[in-house]
């Protein structure tokens, strides 16, 4: 094998994908599964789709389950969507089911993937595009050049809508709410942040919370 054949081999396909995710219909940030969820049924639905997730790896804090105990918990109301990833759960009480964390990320991202999403790994997004008071895409750079604060330029990519699906950090509001001002569509016009826990009323405000917070 030819050494440089095989980087040759990851350098264009690498970039194949990446110049066509520069124009996309949906980009997600964040490669964690609500993020990869939300791409599988986009993608199902004919809706070009591109993740990208600052980390190595995908998944945000499922792999870890509860305190390193890599189990999740889940609800009766969704058990129909680990059906249609083939995820095993096993009935608990109480309408809970339990599942392997690593079984349920490995097996959401593998089957986003084969529904034609690209995730690239290892991108941070660091800014917002704006035209007309409407994002129309994301800034992207290197997570090593971010947590390095090196100075080199980032690249931009378009799309029709952004997802901010960054979990608990609510990395592109901050963005928005950054250099836009307090103007998203919350109570105080700014991230209003995490509570303490409470899962049952945690879960229905996500549902409720769910939506778009600013044009784009």
């Amino acid at each position: 094998m030819d050494e440089v054949v095989i980087s040759k081999a990851i350098v264009e396909s690498f970039t194949k994908d990446f110049i066509k995710a520069l124009s996309v219909d949906v980009a997600i940030a964040g490669a964690g599964p609500s993020g990869l969820i939300c791409a599988y049924y986009l993608a199902k639905k004919g809706i070009k789709v591109a993740v990208f997730e600052r980390h190595l790896r995908v998944g945000g804090g499922m792999p870890g389950g509860g305190m390193m105990f890599n189990r999740i918990v889940v609800q009766q109301e969704a058990i129909s969507i680990l059906k249609e990833f083939q995820v095993n759960a096993a009935k608990y009480k109480n309408h809970l089911y339990v599942a392997d964390a690593l079984e349920t990320i490995s097996t959401i991202c593998s089957k986003t993937i084969k529904q034609g999403v690209k995730i690239f790994n290892l991108i941070n997004v660091e800014d917002i595009m704006v035209r007309n008071q409407r994002i129309v895409g994301l800034v992207l750079n290197w997570s090593v050049v971010s947590s390095s604060k090196l100075h080199v330029d980032p690249l931009g990519v378009k799309a029709k809508v952004v997802v901010d699906a960054t979990g608990h950090e609510s990395e592109v509001c901050r963005i928005v709410e950054r250099k836009m001002g307090p103007k998203l569509r919350t109570k105080t016009g700014t991230v209003i942040g995490e509570k303490s826990m409470w899962a049952e009323a945690g879960e229905k405000q996500i549902i409720g919370n769910t939506k778009e917070v600013y044009p784009g």
